[in-house]
């Protein structure tokens, strides 16, 4: 049986100060939730929100790590920086950094490779354009997102893995694939995952769904037999919006 896990992400949004006040109303809402929660955080606010949650069920990760464990790469945070911290699981992949800043494959596949061998687990986003999808290249890209992201990756170490699946055309535009077709990506993408390595892998593999989850929606998507969670973009921005999403995974 597949435990849900649900994740918020924070993306450019909440300062410090601001993190610290959420991550607080946060902590009294889920008191007692059994369900496994991550809220991924700026790294500038990472320390103020761990201080706040500690002690608590919830995760605090990161949006995204360097390619590199150390050296000359201004503005860049390693695997080893976010560790100290005691962040230990990272998104990496996600649909704003392949289009906004132009991450490939074997970019996103370093940065998880490097993540796996410091010991963190990895939110793995993959997902199709709009256009893609209607030029009928989904499985093209699904499967090319798939293979590039998790090479060189064995299967122990895929128990470190979480896949996100996010159509892009869903991310913060209100519009949401429809569940039967989120399933439908998800039951391929499960697919994919046992040809790569076997079937045991693939049935204890967790894969979100990213894009406009919100509570009004969040019942009929995780219905779904492949549908395992959530990666929840602005609707994380609100307590009163995502307790409703945690507690549907309960």
């Amino acid at each position: 049986m597949r435990e849900p896990f649900i994740a918020g992400n924070w993306k450019m949004n909440m300062t410090p100060s601001q993190g610290a006040v959420f991550a607080a109303s946060l902590k009294d809402a889920l008191k007692g939730s059994r369900t496994k929660v991550m809220v991924a955080v700026p790294f500038v606010t990472i320390p103020a929100v761990l201080e706040v949650l500690k002690g608590s069920n919830i995760i605090v990760g990161a949006q995204n790590m360097s390619d590199q464990k150390s050296g000359a790469h201004t503005g860049e945070i390693s695997a080893l920086m976010l560790k100290d911290l005691g962040v230990n699981t990272v998104i990496l992949g996600h649909s704003e950094r392949r289009a906004i800043y132009g991450e490939s494959d074997s970019f996103i596949n370093r940065k998880v490779l490097l993540a796996i061998a410091e010991g963190m687990e990895v939110v793995l986003c993959i997902g199709e354009t709009l256009s893609e999808r209607e030029g009928g290249h989904l499985e093209e890209v699904l499967t090319s997102q798939v293979t590039e992201g998790l090479k060189g990756v064995s299967a122990e170490e895929m128990k470190k893995i979480t896949l996100a699946y996010e159509p892009v055309w869903a991310i913060g535009t209100g519009r949401t694939a429809t569940p039967e077709d989120a399933n439908d990506a998800h039951a391929f993408i499960r697919g994919l995952v046992a040809k790569l390595y076997n079937e045991g892998v693939a049935e204890e593999l967790i894969i979100q769904y990213g894009g406009s989850v919100k509570a009004d929606n969040v019942a009929a998507l995780l219905s779904k037999e492949h549908i395992d969670g959530a990666l929840v973009g602005g609707a994380s921005l609100s307590v009163e919006q995502f307790l409703p999403i945690v507690n549907f995974g309960a």
